[in-house]
């Protein structure tokens, strides 16, 4: 009886501690970032229940979020595309930067970023970034393609694959290059560079073999080795790696974009505190090893190195960070976005 009454008494204060009445969460987020790895330690330190919805891409989860089912989630991770979009229609709440210690340790670069800010209000807490690389098989491409004009040879004819995201927009402006003088650009494109952007990725169609919109979807596509090139996510590098497939991984000489994924509370949670303490131990130095380790993605917790190997840290471009960084031109709000979304239905509707 005493050892039951012991369980009971250390729940109940496990509870208190979370401030959780409720205990269950509700994430709508990238995959990769409710693997039970480390979401399982949070689950019993706070005696709740996290449950994850994964989104295929930023608009998937404004659509979500817009068409009534904002209550069903609790923290989100919106990447920088769209998290302003998020604070300004009212669907992030504040966060008091008390409840987060670990923000102090977070990367000054990402910190800044005023995406996730109003009004003297933090709406967002960075947690993972990284670039959107071209993934190639080795055994059939030795070599890193020097060029993501790469996709449109046609030997490539039916092998490309690319995301079913506005960054593939991006992606083919690249090439255009509308993107010199000034990379900022890329988010600001006229009508006229839209139109040429539209011809480009339709010139490329004969050479997709699949759009892609799940990250395990393009994992399947390399291990059943119907494509040999693809626009994709250090994440997919990762898996593949780890299950033995020749994957390579590389940023072309044009660059190409990335993302800092922040993570909020929705304003229709009604868990807002066991909110706040998930996001304090999912930016926690260790936790973000963690996350790392399953994602490939870069920490947002510099504090992660020390809990990694040097092929850990070499491999993450935690040695070369400045440099690394330069090669990304991280996502931004697009004022036009409506627009970007008409011509990438075009092209995917175009037979």
């Amino acid at each position: 009886m005493m050892r039951r009454a012991s369980l009971a008494a250390l729940l109940a204060l496990s509870l208190a501690a979370c401030g959780n009445r409720a205990p269950s969460l509700g994430l709508l987020v990238w995959e990769g970032y409710a693997d039970p790895s480390f979401i399982a330690g949070f689950e019993a330190q706070c005696a709740c229940k996290v449950s994850a919805s994964y989104m295929g891409s930023s608009d998937e989860l404004v659509a979500k979020l817009r068409g009534g089912s904002a209550s069903s989630y609790d923290v989100i991770s919106p990447s920088s595309d769209v998290a302003a979009m998020l604070v300004r229609g009212g669907l992030a709440a504040p966060i008091d930067l008390k409840t987060i210690p670990s923000y102090s340790s977070l990367m000054p670069q990402l910190t800044a970023s005023s995406l996730v800010k109003l009004s003297g209000k933090v709406y967002g807490v960075p947690f993972q970034w990284g670039p959107n690389p071209l993934l190639y098989d080795t055994s059939v491409i030795p070599e890193p393609p020097d060029s993501w004009s790469v996709l449109w040879d046609p030997q490539w004819k039916g092998k490309v694959s690319v995301w079913d995201d506005l960054s593939t927009i991006y992606m083919a402006a690249q090439v255009l290059g509308f993107d010199k003088p000034d990379p900022h650009a890329l988010y600001n494109l006229t009508d006229p560079q839209l139109d040429q952007v539209k011809s480009k990725l339709l010139a490329l169609k004969p050479n997709i073999r699949k759009i892609w919109s799940t990250g395990g979807e393009l994992t399947n596509l390399f291990e059943n080795h119907e494509v040999s090139l693809a626009m994709g996510w250090p994440l997919m590098t990762n898996q593949l790696r780890k299950r033995g497939f020749p994957i390579g991984e590389t940023i072309p000489r044009e660059n190409t974009t990335g993302w800092i994924d922040h993570l909020m509370i929705t304003a229709a949670s009604e868990h807002k505190d066991l909110a706040a303490r998930l996001i304090e131990y999912l930016v926690q130095a260790r936790t973000q090893k963690m996350v790392s380790a399953v994602t490939g993605y870069i920490p947002a917790n510099a504090g992660a190195a020390a809990f990694m190997t040097a092929e850990e840290k070499k491999n993450l471009h935690l040695d070369d960070l400045d440099s690394y960084q330069r090669r990304i031109y991280f996502w931004e709000d697009v004022p036009r976005r409506g627009r970007y979304n008409e011509i990438w239905n075009e092209v995917k509707a175009a037979q």
